[in-house]
């Protein structure tokens, strides 16, 4: 697979196998996206990879603190509040399209917020990455750490791996450092589900539109 397909054919899935994953090539795929590119060279990524029982640990108690108790108090915003337009549009777009597309009507607030608990359970992948960076640092190293998420999450497709990254954990971020115990300096930014998806299920016939790209970007002569 070329970078070109991977590009196009990677998507957020939402249903994952529980098919296993050889633990090899992780490995090897996770040392490769370190070659992404970062300010200064500071290579700002920690990653912390959880499967079999941690994970599931992670997923039991995750579940059962949104039910419970809600969310931890965020370390930082994922969306600027109030978010204007034409951001706002786009992510109310996206989950209209979500819901339609899996049956659940505007009005079912139980079972919308059952398919939004699944991101607690990284929708069944048998892989959960999460990824840490030092709190002293800044813009620039953010936007070098979503570049390594990136190429990682390429890596993956080009192996037929699929993935589901989740800004989501930033709201469970207490349920994670209890069982990765990442030095205190460190804070959670996303997470991300990696495993086979299950093509079975519908969810993961959802692409999400794209701007044309005369509505982003201009060239100049």
């Amino acid at each position: 697979m070329d970078v070109s397909t991977a590009v196009l054919k990677r998507h957020s899935t939402r249903a994952f196998l529980d098919t296993p994953i050889d633990q090899l090539m992780l490995r090897s795929l996770i040392e490769k996206a370190s070659r992404a590119p970062s300010n200064g060279n500071l290579q700002p990524w920690k990653v912390f990879v959880t499967q079999g029982d941690t994970l599931e640990s992670i997923k039991r108690q995750a579940v059962k603190q949104l039910f419970d108790l809600g969310f931890d108090e965020p370390e930082y915003g994922v969306y600027p509040s109030p978010l204007h337009e034409p951001y706002r549009s786009r992510r109310f777009q996206i989950g209209e399209a979500l819901y339609s597309l899996i049956g659940v009507d505007r009005e079912d607030k139980a079972g919308r917020y059952r398919q939004f608990a699944k991101n607690a359970s990284l929708f069944g992948a048998p892989v959960g990455l999460f990824f840490y960076i030092d709190r002293k640092l800044g813009p620039a190293q953010w936007m070098d750490l979503g570049m390594y998420i990136r190429s990682l999450m390429l890596l993956l497709e080009e192996q037929g791996i699929s993935s589901c990254a989740q800004g989501y954990w930033s709201l469970l971020h207490q349920v994670v450092t209890q069982h990765v115990q990442p030095d205190e300096s460190l804070m959670l930014v996303c997470g991300l589900a990696v495993g086979y998806a299950n093509e079975a299920e519908v969810i993961n016939d959802l692409k999400s539109p794209r701007a044309p790209v005369d509505e982003f970007a201009q060239f100049f002569d």
